[in-house]
């Protein structure tokens, strides 16, 4: 208690603490967008439940992981080569969980795109399965997610009460988040389009991340802002030339 009060009367302890939160809830977008896409295949009395869940198990999983910090930067040290690669552990975690991604992101606009698809693995029938499949899937790209943030908050602070507050309130954030997030995507079927392209993108930079070729995060997330205000003005437009068409019906 007395080390807590310690680091509360230090300014800079309070400032890595809002660039952490910030930091953890601008990477939680990514995380956000995977689970709405993901939940909104669900029947629908089981999305919300889901989502809760899923990241109520994402924050535990969190804060074990923050709990073992010293085997994580323990992550980060060359442990093999290959072809002209030295690759940690970290680096396989993040390419294998950069593929996971894009072969999702891959098979769910094949889905979108089909004109006669097949029995969708989420069918109502076999909810059950579903629901585990859709918690599971969460956690293993969450920890994907979870190692790369939790390297990146070595670097800014080295106080572990500060990483803990952190990612507690980052993920109560996402909770806040997710439904509205979730519906607004259910009731504009373009917007999952734009989001399946998010997540092709960022796991293709999981993968260079993981060969050493670091992208700024910055240049990724100016691109989705842009998309995603280019689609709100398409978004507009469609709106507007609905209302058009009543008042002239």
């Amino acid at each position: 208690m007395e080390h807590l009060l310690t680091l509360a009367a230090m300014p800079e302890v309070w400032v890595a603490l809002a660039t952490l939160i910030a930091m953890e809830v601008v990477l939680g977008i990514d995380n956000l967008v995977f689970i709405s896409i993901l939940t909104n295949k669900l029947p629908p009395d089981q999305q919300s439940k889901a989502r809760r869940i899923g990241l109520a198990l994402a924050l535990i999983l969190r804060l074990l992981l923050l709990a073992t910090i010293t085997w994580i930067i323990g992550l980060t040290e060359p442990l093999i080569e290959a072809f002209g690669f030295a690759l940690s552990w970290r680096d396989m975690i993040l390419i294998a969980g950069g593929l996971f991604l894009v072969w999702k992101a891959t098979r769910e606009i094949h889905h979108n795109v089909d004109p006669d698809p097949e029995t969708d693995q989420f069918d109502k029938k076999k909810a059950s399965m579903a629901f585990g499949a859709a918690i599971f899937q969460i956690l293993l790209l969450d920890m994907v997610f979870s190692i790369d943030s939790i390297v990146t908050a070595v670097g800014m602070t080295t106080h572990l009460p500060v990483m803990f507050a952190a990612v507690i309130v980052a993920v109560c954030v996402m909770m806040a988040a997710a439904d509205p997030l979730s519906k607004f995507i259910h009731d504009n079927p373009t917007i999952v389009m734009l989001a399946l392209g998010f997540l092709l993108m960022i796991g293709t930079t999981l993968i260079a991340d993981g060969l050493g070729f670091h992208v700024p995060k910055g240049y990724i997330y100016a691109a989705m802002a842009f998309s995603a205000f280019v689609e709100g003005l398409n978004m507009l437009s469609r709106k507007r030339r609905r209302k058009l068409r009543e008042a002239g019906a």
